[in-house]
């Protein structure tokens, strides 16, 4: 059986204030209010064009690289940039972010996973390099305006689960490929060692399992932002609480050399000439190609849309009741490739029987997502018809669970790949950097493309890993 709890909170923001905040309301207010108002100028300013910026503005900014949104990847870039400018007296690098609290943020909605087990080598490295990042965070992130950083990362793995031939020939076939890109910590197991190793968990079905053994789990997503952003702005990056107006270009270059703005907490209008634009607003990426086209339509258009995600946080009954832990709080995260629904644990406590489960809405269902009240009705029939059955069936003990609260945040959907970003600048605005669809996988993935980016920026092309598979010529 289950129950819904209308109460409205989210587990990952661990401060005290924030979380009631949350649970009063807050978040679902601010979070819309801020995305209804980039929606409404994307629409009302994409015809604009150009209108003689620098005449009606108060103030100019002259920057090498404008970074639009400030989430994990606009921060990473942000941050690696300031890494490899450190020895210039002015690194250069402003970020323009309207959500200075990052709680519209789509990271601050997810379950804050990382792991290796991908199908592209191109990924697994990437996931490599984020996770000795994320070991080293303490000090990496340490600062003035935040000297302890703790991300909460637990290492409890990722367990992909098969039980179809096709399934388990793709767990081998993407375990070979781990591998080969230098991760060895994924265990493939057969029936008789998942029930040794998982006695509470139902495997009769299950041909095959895929394990992470460590490097894989979860961590604080906001805290994670926040850390970013503060090393990045103690590092001489700019950060800008602006609300875009309009952009300008050269009609001959087609580089955008002008962007007007709106100083949200002064009300100032600011003009930025950037050398480069960087675009990481995530879901939102393709709003942004279409205002800083201005009067023309791009003939390339980034295939990133918003798809809508629901996160339910429950508490198993039967996990509180009994004495002994019918299961450990250091349960992986779990994904069945036959329903391909989630569950992790979730809490600090030890036996708290706090999980987080979801499961992305079938194909004919799964449409983009531009209204941005749908964002505040989770889709309870996503459990109710799939999550709940699959999940019982997969753990006893999750037939007695109780539903304590529910979210749904924006997924950028790449419709060309979703299995590999565009990390690359568009053919149409020569000097707009894109760094975006990464279809869920942008807060693990963060570090590395914002490595990439600063790179392409700084040299003209990749060095610590070669990503020009993420191109946008496979767009072309």
């Amino acid at each position: 059986s289950s129950t819904f709890n209308n109460q409205s909170n989210h587990p990952l923001l661990r401060t005290p204030n924030a979380v009631f905040k949350l649970r009063m309301g807050f978040r679902f207010k601010n979070a819309l209010s801020i995305l209804a108002r980039e929606v409404c100028h994307c629409q009302t300013t994409i015809r604009r064009g150009i209108i003689g910026i620098s005449a009606s503005s108060s103030s100019i900014i002259k920057v090498d690289t404008l970074i639009i949104g400030g989430g994990p990847i606009g921060s990473s870039t942000a941050y690696h940039l300031s890494e490899l400018r450190k020895q210039k007296e002015d690194i250069g690098v402003a970020v323009l972010e309207q959500d200075p609290t990052f709680q519209s943020s789509s990271a601050t909605f997810s379950i804050g996973g990382i792991r290796q087990q991908f199908s592209l080598a191109e990924n697994v490295k990437m996931s490599l390099y984020g996770l000795e990042f994320l070991r080293n965070s303490k000090e990496l992130l340490a600062s003035p305006s935040f000297p302890d950083v703790d991300l909460q990362f637990q290492e409890h793995g990722y367990l992909f689960l098969a039980s179809s031939a096709d399934d388990v020939a793709e767990l081998r076939a993407n375990n070979q490929v781990q591998r080969q890109a230098g991760c060895d910590t994924i265990q493939l197991m057969d029936q008789t060692q998942l029930k040794e190793k998982f006695p509470w968990m139902n495997v009769d079905d299950v041909a095959l399992g895929s394990y992470g053994t460590s490097g894989e789990g979860w961590f604080d997503p906001l805290t994670f932002m926040r850390a970013l952003k503060e090393k990045a702005k103690d590092s001489g990056v700019r950060y800008e609480d602006a609300l875009i107006l309009a952009a300008e270009r050269d009609k001959e270059t087609g580089n955008v050399v002008a962007i007007m703005v709106q100083n949200q907490k002064t009300g100032e209008i600011q003009t930025y000439h950037p050398k480069n634009v960087v675009n990481a607003t995530g879901a939102r990426a393709q709003s942004l190609m279409t205002l800083l086209a201005g009067d023309d339509t791009l003939q390339h258009q980034i295939p990133v849309k918003p798809r809508k995600r629901s996160v339910f946080r429950f508490q198993c009954k039967e996990q509180v009741d009994q004495q002994e832990l019918l299961i450990p709080q250091i349960a992986p995260m779990t994904i069945d490739s036959s329903s391909m629904v989630y569950f992790r644990p979730d809490g600090e406590a030890p036996g708290s029987g706090t999980f987080l489960c979801g499961v992305s809405p079938p194909k004919e269902q799964d449409v983009d997502c531009w209204d941005p009240d749908e964002l505040a009705f989770p889709d309870h029939h996503l459990f109710e018809n799939t999550i709940r059955h699959s999940i019982a069936h997969r753990v006893p003990a999750f037939e007695s669970i109780e539903i304590i609260s529910s979210w749904a945040g924006l997924y950028d959907f790449n419709t060309m790949d979703q299995n590999a970003a565009i990390i690359d600048f568009h053919p149409e605005l020569p000097n707009v950097f894109m760094v975006n669809g990464f279809s869920g996988h942008g807060l693990q993935h963060s570090l590395a493309a914002g490595r990439a980016a600063s790179e392409k920026l700084e040299y003209g092309a990749f060095s610590s890993l070669n990503l020009e598979l993420f191109s946008f010529d496979r767009e072309l």
